[in-house]
C-alpha cells in the first residue's frame, strides 16, 4: 500500500487528504452552528431577569447581596394573584366559587398553572449542570419517545405526545437524561407544536456542537380533539433536521428508521 492510498477523492477529481476532509466537514458544521445562534430561538417564553442599574436598591426585596441585579419574584409568590384571577373566572362562568366543591379550586389551578409552565424558570444551563463529557465518539445517538406534555399558547389547553431526538457527536456527548430535561424545560411553557420542536434542537446544539440534530415531535392537541373539529383520532407530526441530518438524505433516513421502529 503506498503513501497515497488514504486520500481521498472528491467530486471535482482532486484528491484530499483525511486531514483535509475533516476540516471541510467541521467548517460546514461550524457555518450552520452560527447561523443558529444569530436566531432568537429563545423568544418568546424566556426566562430574563430584571435588570436596575441604579443605585438606592440596596434594600430591595428581591435584591442579590453582591449586584444591583433584581430576580423576577419566585412563583409562590405569583399565587395570591393568580388564585384571585381564577377565583373571578368562575364567577364569570356563573359558578359559585364559595361553594364546597370550588373553595380551594383556584388555588388548585393556580398551582396547577404554575406547573405547566415552570420550563419559564429554567435555562439550558442550570439543567446541562456540566453533564456534557467529552467523548471520542462519532455515531449517531438516538433517544426516541420520551414523553412530553405542553401548553397550547392559543387555547391555553394541553397537547401532549413523545419527542424522539437524534444527534452526531463531535467529541462530545451528553448525558442522556439530559435530553429529556431539554424536553421539559422548552414543553413546559405557552407553547406551538412547531416552535417547541426547533427550540429542542438548538438546544442540543447549544449543549454539545454536533455535526447534526434531529428531532421528532408527535402530539394530541386537545383544541382538536375537545373543540372545534373535534377530530379525537388526529395527530400532528413536526421535524427539525438540522446540519448533517438535513444535508446527507442516508444519514436522515437512518434516523427516521431508528425513530419508526418499534
Amino acid at each position: 500500500m503506498n503513501g497515497d492510498a488514504a486520500n481521498v477523492t472528491n467530486g471535482n477529481g482532486v484528491v484530499d487528504s483525511p486531514d483535509k476532509k475533516q476540516l471541510s466537514i467541521q467548517n460546514r458544521t461550524r457555518s450552520w452552528q452560527e447561523e443558529l445562534t444569530s436566531e432568537e430561538i429563545d423568544v418568546p417564553g424566556t426566562p430574563r431577569p430584571r435588570k436596575n442599574t441604579q443605585t438606592g436598591h440596596e434594600k430591595c426585596t428581591f435584591h442579590n447581596d453582591l449586584e444591583l441585579d433584581h430576580q423576577p419574584p419566585t412563583r409562590e409568590a405569583l399565587l395570591p394573584d393568580m388564585t384571585a384571577s381564577y377565583k373571578r373566572l368562575l364567577g364569570a362562568l356563573g359558578e359559585n366559587p364559595d361553594r364546597q366543591g370550588l373553595l380551594k379550586t383556584p388555588e388548585r389551578a393556580a398551582k396547577a398553572m404554575l406547573f405547566f409552565t415552570k420550563g419559564y424558570d429554567q435555562t439550558l444551563e442550570e439543567v446541562l449542570n456540566d453533564a456534557v463529557f467529552d467523548e471520542d465518539h462519532d455515531e449517531m445517538v438516538v433517544v426516541k419517545d420520551i414523553e412530553m406534555f405542553s401548553m397550547c399558547e392559543h387555547h391555553l389547553v394541553p397537547f401532549y405526545g413523545k419527542v424522539s431526538i437524534g444527534y452526531l457527536p463531535c467529541k462530545k456527548i451528553l448525558g442522556l437524561s439530559k435530553l429529556a430535561r431539554i424536553v421539559e424545560i422548552y414543553s413546559r411553557r405557552l407553547q406551538v407544536q412547531e416552535r417547541l420542536t426547533k427550540q429542542i434542537a438548538i438546544a442540543v446544539t447549544k449543549a454539545v456542537q454536533p455535526a447534526g440534530v434531529a428531532v421528532v415531535v408527535e402530539g394530541v392537541h386537545m383544541c382538536m380533539v375537545m373543540r372545534g373539529v373535534q377530530k379525537i383520532n388526529s395527530k400532528t407530526v413536526t421535524s427539525t433536521m438540522l446540519g448533517q441530518f438535513r444535508d446527507d438524505p442516508k444519514t436522515r433516513e437512518e434516523f427516521l428508521n431508528l425513530v419508526n421502529t418499534k
